[in-house]
């Protein structure tokens, strides 16, 4: 049997070619999805949420800009609170973490070390009181928090370098302590940096 070839073309009733109806249809969505709905959603988040749509920036006594609320730091002087283990240095532009298994060298290493330097730092409190949450790196290698009981923790220390009475320094990690969110997600949690901005104001 032989079959002949449809006489139909690829155009829509009005007799456009199907290939000018797809570009209009792009130029359309181009201008909704990639500029209006951008510059509404950013208007929108500056004129109801300015400071998390600024990065959530944190600022000093000052008024300079010394970090952002969102993403940790890295404090070695150990008169101040120290944050969690990073991978990546804190550096924001490569969040993550090697995922290392438990028995990997690099990370049994990495770990004994951290647990040394806390020893040599903190001889006052005995090593079963170290939260693993200090020398465990995040998912994201970026975490601004510390769990209450790991600044509770570093308090001794602090207390003995800078003179602050451990009951004045207690109640600084109370002031930041952040509880769950809405009552039920996540754990209580306290930023370091915005703690260690308090406690440099103990210490001027």
């Amino acid at each position: 049997m032989n079959h002949t070839a449809s006489n139909a073309n690829c155009s829509e009733p009005s007799g456009k070619p199907i290939i000018f109806v797809a570009l209009r249809a792009s130029i359309v969505f181009i201008i909704l999805c990639g500029i209006l709905y951008p510059l509404a959603m950013t208007g929108l988040a500056q004129l109801f949420m300015p400071h998390q749509a600024n990065g959530s920036l944190i600022k000093d006594a000052s008024g300079n800009t010394v970090g952002s609320e969102l993403i940790g730091q890295s404090f070695v002087d150990p008169k101040y609170f120290q944050s969690r283990v990073s991978s990546i240095e804190y550096k924001a532009e490569a969040s993550g973490s090697n995922n290392y298994a438990p028995s990997n060298p690099d990370m049994l290493k990495r770990t004994q070390d951290s647990i040394a330097a806390w020893q040599k730092e903190n001889p006052d409190v005995p090593i079963s009181e170290l939260p693993i949450a200090l020398i465990t790196n995040s998912g994201s290698g970026l975490d601004p928090h510390i769990t209450p009981q790991s600044a509770e923790v570093q308090i001794p220390r602090i207390s003995r370098l800078t003179g602050i009475p451990a009951g004045r320094l207690e109640q600084l990690v109370d002031k930041h302590t952040e509880g769950r969110d809405l009552g039920i997600f996540g754990e209580p949690r306290v930023n370091v940096l915005k703690l260690n901005i308090d406690l440099q104001t103990l210490l001027q």
